[in-house]
């Protein structure tokens, strides 16, 4: 079934995984973009100090063939060092770094200035942004208590603010680490993030993507205030790029549409005036669907 809120129709699922002698999901109905769409996967929380621990997701996303990927933090575990990211994220999501649009986690910041991501990724800023797909994407940071801070008058909101101010594309695309809103048990929403929510839903924002909580968590349009709303943006949480159990939740936050746990990325089809995405889990399955205008 489908349910349209304002102009965002989303495929409905079950809002959890079944529990032992459950039935399954019932089929999920496909989403199926234009044939010009840009295909986007993303996912954090990825590997460890091994690269067993993120072989399958990045076996998953080669099979995916997208055109860009985005990495949503812990990318590499435990302190994101560079000799960590060699020996654990190189050889399995190494491979598609050519195309990788990666954003830093707080392991990333164990590591002084969070040294190793910016060294592994040849990176020179924490924040930047990027068209794709006749898209505008704003890759930030979350970990607010390292990066300078996230409140009005702090670099990366007087940043992001003038980016806003100056931007043309009609749909926007932003994604950092920790989710402002998650029912996750472990870390749950994160109000150090409000003020850079508030400033692209101000913007007209679309789609966000986060990880930090190893699940992953679709919500409905809503405002900056966390209030349904058929213009406010809708928020995927998907620290699931590595992890094969993942975080328990806790009670569902009001606009909580689907909460699965294991492993899978998101991937997404952006066009001009819309997007669609699905959770693949590394058997294949799509787990959610969803799509919406912009």
């Amino acid at each position: 079934m489908f349910v349209a809120i304002g102009l965002i129709v989303v495929a409905c699922t079950r809002a959890n995984d079944p529990q032992p002698g459950e039935p399954p999901d019932a089929t999920i109905p496909t989403v199926s973009p234009p044939e010009n769409s840009v295909s986007v996967v993303a996912a954090g929380d990825i590997c460890s100090r091994s690269p067993g621990s993120c072989i399958r997701t990045a076996e998953l996303v080669s099979s995916l063939r997208p055109d860009a990927v985005l990495t949503l933090g812990d990318n590499q575990y435990p302190d994101g060092s560079i000799d960590q990211y060699l020996t654990g994220y190189d050889p399995a999501w190494g491979r598609f770094a050519e195309i990788t649009y990666p954003v830093a986690g707080n392991h990333e910041w164990h590591t002084p200035d969070a040294g190793g991501y910016l060294e592994y990724f040849d990176r020179s800023t924490y924040w930047y942004t990027f068209t794709i797909g006749g898209w505008r994407l704003y890759a930030l940071d979350g970990t607010c208590e390292d990066n300078g801070g996230c409140a009005s008058g702090d670099p990366q909101y007087r940043w992001l603010e003038a980016q806003l101010a100056e931007r043309s594309d009609r749909c926007i695309l932003a994604y950092w680490h920790q989710p402002r809103f998650s029912s996750g048990e472990e870390h749950g929403s994160d109000d150090e993030v409000a003020p850079l929510w508030r400033l692209l839903d101000e913007a007209g924002g679309d789609l966000v993507l986060g990880g930090h909580e190893h699940n992953y968590e679709r919500f409905s349009p809503q405002d900056a205030d966390g209030q349904a709303t058929a213009d406010g943006m809708v928020q995927i949480v998907a620290g699931t790029g590595g992890s094969s159990s993942g975080y328990p939740f806790a009670d569902p936050l009001p606009n909580s549409l689907v909460r699965l746990r294991g492993s899978g990325v998101v991937e997404l089809s952006l066009f001009e005036g819309g997007w669609t995405a699905r959770f693949v889990r590394p058997s294949g399955e799509v787990a959610d669907q969803a799509a919406g205008n912009c």
